[in-house]
């Protein structure tokens, strides 16, 4: 049941880390399939911009750990930077083989392949934007400009999040009717009233972070509680006796997505 002070919440409380956390390889469609199939109606997935400004799912900000491919396509002494290469050249990226022979192959995909899959199957979604360094502010935009209009005839938005302020302030001016949250990995002086003067909706923090004063101090500024990355039952536990309002797991396989 909603706070009486906030809005209805339309998210639910619990949300695959990477689609499917470590059972598939992350930022991938094949792990947005699995963690759909393991009963999750919402997904988290990391949104980057190749050099040519096409928005695509990756966390890194090089390629070196999740793709393959990259010498063979752009030779040897290529920059393992993403956001150094078009998305001609991204696309033909093995996103998959590093996690395991089942998935080889696996292509890394564009914000609009994945909008189109969840869309069609009645699935939200949490994007945190994660510029390449230095595109702080036009990767906020162009992620925010490009969800406005890949879910402009959804129910339910997808919320954007983000560790950089910055990117946060161009998201909300490029589309403010999208929700937003602030990420937090440690709590800085004046963090929760940045986050509120942003106009987000919620913090997204590491879930050690959450006390009873903590949750009470979000909700005075009218924002929801989320933590990142639960993957014990215990962790869960806690945070659900605090009342917060939303679990990102890597552990797909161990809690049943309810509520």
């Amino acid at each position: 049941m909603s706070p009486p002070d906030l809005p209805r919440w339309p998210y639910p409380r619990w949300i695959a880390h990477r689609g499917a956390g470590r059972l598939a390889p992350e930022n991938t469609l094949a792990a947005f399939r699995y963690g759909a199939a393991l009963g999750y109606r919402m997904a988290e997935c990391d949104v980057k911009l190749s050099a040519d400004g096409v928005p695509f799912l990756l966390h890194d900000a090089t390629l070196t750990r999740t793709t393959r491919g990259l010498a063979d396509l752009a030779g040897p002494a290529a920059s393992p930077v993403a956001g150094d290469h078009g998305w001609a050249t991204l696309a033909q990226l093995d996103a998959g083989s590093w996690h395991s022979r089942a998935y080889a192959g696996e292509p890394l995909p564009t914000l609009a392949n994945l909008a189109r899959y969840l869309q069609a199957n009645a699935l939200l979604l949490n994007i945190e934007i994660k510029p390449t360094p230095g595109t702080e502010a036009r990767t906020g935009a162009v992620v925010a400009e490009t969800a406005a209009r890949l879910w402009a005839q959804a129910q339910t938005p997808p919320l954007l999040s983000s560790f950089q302020v910055e990117a946060l302030a161009a998201a909300a001016a490029a589309a403010p009717a999208l929700p937003r949250a602030l990420l937090l990995d440690t709590l800085w002086d004046g963090c929760l009233e940045r986050a509120a003067a942003l106009g987000c909706v919620a913090l997204v923090c590491n879930h050690a972070l959450w006390d009873a004063a903590l949750v009470a101090r979000a909700r005075s500024l009218g924002l929801r509680a989320l933590s990142y990355t639960v993957n014990d039952a215990w962790a869960a536990q806690r945070l659900l006796a605090l009342g917060t309002d939303g679990i990102i797991t890597d552990r797909v396989d161990l809690f049943v997505p309810e509520g």
